[in-house]
């Protein structure tokens, strides 16, 4: 038995949009999760990308409260397959304590396993950020530890993320363990354990990525809290998705991540 989940970055409403929707409909479709998390998604007054998605896809959503810049919204959201709650949605700090315009929503999804935990979240960017990020990824892992639930018999946390970091970075070093970070828990890093090349999401031969000054890098995961009861949440495989769809137009500037997880039988 397995969870198929899927973490995508969907470039906001940036470049040919138009097209670039359906594209990503088309390769979530092929992908076929059971699971999704996106960032980066938007709405405005007549159109809302989530409830597009969902209904083209027949997937329940779950999202980041709407926060408008110049009339468009931005924000983070959970699809599944299954009915899901919403249970919170917070904004990240930054390293001096004042809130960020990040966000991560998490919500339960009522899966034929049990009731399974998924967040969906998106640090700052700015490469000189990492200072920022440690302080997001902290509160993450902080609430991260009441949404799992008892880590010795429920189902553990799948948060999809794009981290805007790379693996060697002290940001995701603390979540992954490697740094301290918050008592009591810390995330696997799905790639890692089972992907099977550098797992770059931000490409150089990406169209929209081609004058980028840091292109071929990691920076998108799916994370799985730990402890957890074995080996419910152990990577199967995992692999990335959304290489192009012509030479100008891609589904998004960011590959997504797709990973089967093991599951209670």
């Amino acid at each position: 038995m397995s969870l198929r989940v899927m973490t995508w970055n969907l470039w906001w409403h940036f470049g040919p949009w138009e097209a670039r929707q359906r594209l990503i409909v088309d390769t979530i479709r092929d992908a076929a999760p059971d699971v999704v998390c996106l960032q980066e998604v938007w709405s405005d007054e007549s159109t809302d990308q989530v409830d597009d998605l969902a209904d083209a896809l027949e997937l329940h959503v779950a999202r980041t409260d709407a926060v408008f810049y110049n009339g468009q919204s931005f924000g983070n959201a959970v699809l599944s397959r299954w009915p899901l709650e919403r249970i919170d949605d917070e904004r990240l700090p930054l390293a001096d304590g004042s809130p960020s315009h990040r966000r991560v929503v998490a919500a339960v999804v009522d899966s034929p396993f049990g009731a399974w935990p998924v967040a969906s979240t998106h640090l700052d960017h700015r490469f000189d950020r990492s200072a920022d990020r440690q302080a997001e990824v902290r509160h993450l892992l902080e609430l991260a530890r009441d949404w799992r639930g008892d880590p010795t018999s429920d189902l553990p946390l799948v948060v999809g993320a794009d981290l805007n970091a790379v693996p060697d970075t002290d940001e995701v070093r603390m979540a992954t363990g490697r740094t301290a970070g918050v008592d009591g828990i810390v995330f696997s890093d799905v790639w890692e354990q089972v992907g099977d090349d550098p797992g770059h999401t931000w490409l150089r031969n990406c169209p929209y990525s081609a004058d980028s000054a840091w292109p071929d890098r990691r920076l998108d995961y799916l994370l799985v809290s730990w402890p957890r009861p074995k080996p419910v949440g152990n990577p199967i495989r995992a692999w990335t998705v959304g290489h192009g769809g012509s030479e100008a137009i891609w589904a998004s500037d960011h590959l997504a991540v797709v990973a089967d997880l093991v599951a209670p039988d």
